[in-house]
């Protein structure tokens, strides 16, 4: 069941025409236990989670949080990590806003978090299951690929700079596709960067690994750095050499470096006029002092520009989280997330551990910075397709149309899956991979117009 919401904070589910008023008519004061709640239908209670979901993000954003407390109290009744999608999809909002509230007593936040330890296997391993559950990743891999190789033609030295080095079987995929070369294959060097010097070493060994299988002459360069510290030195990158660079869901993270510089700004101008930090970080996020551009991406993509590359292929989640409020954001993301949800609904059983662990350490953490957080710390800034278009363009790239045989393998993948609400679609020479008619992640490829 996905739900439909509309501007008005109004919302409808595409299985059921029950109006969300009906509902708000009969609903007890906040707080009270009424037993009907628990022996609502699935889709009249998906929608009454929805009521109360926005109902209690309203409380957050005006600082209201006695009544946002009530709500919550109201929504763990109904809400489940193991229910339905609606159920998962409302524990995962429930926490999120809880978290926001926290933050408004930052000691009593750190304390509560203080012994939290982060896994990179753990990291690795949702990753991995992300990519195995979903074919999203799949086909933007192999649109990617076969954009690098038709750009790649003839060259005999190919530099491939992969933004997020994470996932070894893409350039895997390569490898082999260039072995195979009429003309033989090139002398390859992939340059990887991730903040995690463990995900690197495994990336170089298992590419050294099929490259000396298959006689391919190949090099791996190790960046360990944060996207938005890259010293763009350390790229390496020579005259004479073909280059590709390939960005998986990585340039909305630093949209959010700007935002901190706001941040700093409001906080010592509020604070010089006398008055307090607000305990509502919604007032802060919708300051007319929140830029419009980024700054730091405009400089990002001026130097990926000045490296020259013959193809940038970039993959982005298609999904406007990066509103200035608390409620624009939380409207999209539940639509967004609530079709992913429903992806696993489809193709995988409730109980299934490994889904669990993908909606709880992937969806729920980026549903949480979403929705809890704010300036720098926010990085799920995730924007449509038509934002990502207006800023290459204003940085001197030009959009490269994805192929037909790349778009034949990608169409072909998705039918492979035994699930028919997959699709792809063209859109401005891009392509959107969509969850029947929801885009969720875009596809484009680019080259530098000088």
């Amino acid at each position: 069941m996905v739900p439909m919401f509309h501007d008005d904070g109004s919302s409808s589910v595409t299985s059921s025409s029950s109006p969300l008023q009906f509902f708000s008519t009969m609903s007890p004061s906040l707080g009270s236990p009424y037993q009907w709640l628990r022996e609502l239908k699935s889709e009249e209670r998906g929608l009454y989670l929805i009521h109360l979901l926005l109902s209690c993000a309203n409380h957050v954003a005006n600082g209201s949080l006695e009544n946002a407390n009530l709500a919550l109290d109201q929504i763990s009744q109904l809400a489940s990590p193991d229910g339905d999608t609606m159920q998962r999809i409302a524990a995962y909002f429930t926490e999120a806003l809880a978290q926001r509230i926290l933050k408004s007593w930052p000691g009593l936040h750190k304390a509560l978090n203080s012994t939290r330890i982060s896994s990179v296997s753990e990291e690795m391993l949702v990753r991995k299951l992300f990519f195995d559950m979903f074919p999203f990743l799949k086909v933007a891999f192999v649109l990617t690929n076969q954009a690098i190789i038709e750009a790649m033609e003839g060259e005999k030295v190919v530099h491939v700079i992969d933004l997020n080095a994470a996932e070894p079987a893409q350039w895997i995929a390569l490898i082999q596709a260039l072995s195979t070369r009429p003309e033989g294959p090139p002398h390859l060097r992939i340059t990887g960067i991730h903040p995690q010097k463990e995900v690197l070493d495994q990336m170089a060994h298992r590419l050294t690994e099929e490259a000396e299988k298959l006689d391919i002459p190949f090099q791996f360069n190790s960046v360990v750095s944060k996207l938005e510290n890259l010293d763009f030195d350390k790229l390496r990158v020579k005259t004479g050499e073909a280059l590709a660079i390939s960005s998986v869901l990585q340039l909305h993270s630093l949209l959010a470096a700007d935002d901190y510089a706001s941040l700093i700004a409001l906080k010592n101008s509020l604070l010089a006029n006398g008055y307090g930090y607000s305990q509502s970080p919604d007032s802060v996020s919708s300051s007319p002092l929140s830029p419009n551009a980024s700054a730091k991406m405009d400089s990002f993509l001026n130097s990926l520009w000045g490296l020259s590359p013959k193809i940038m292929v970039v993959t982005e989640q298609d999904s406007n989280h990066n509103g200035l409020t608390l409620m624009e954001r939380l409207l999209e993301a539940l639509y967004s997330y609530a079709a992913l949800f429903d992806c696993l609904e489809s193709s995988v059983s409730r109980t299934s551990m490994e889904r669990l662990k993908v909606e709880k350490m992937l969806f729920g953490e980026e549903i949480k910075n979403i929705i809890a957080c704010e300036g720098f710390e926010r990085k799920e800034r995730h924007e449509k397709l038509e934002k990502w278009i207006q800023r290459f363009d204003l940085a001197c790239f030009g959009n490269v149309p994805l192929s037909y045989c790349g778009m034949l393998q990608a169409r072909r993948l998705l039918q492979s899956y035994n699930c028919d609400g997959y699709r792809i679609a063209e859109d401005n020479r891009c392509v959107l991979i969509c969850w029947h008619d929801r885009p969720l992640f875009s596809v484009s490829a680019w080259s530098c117009r000088k």
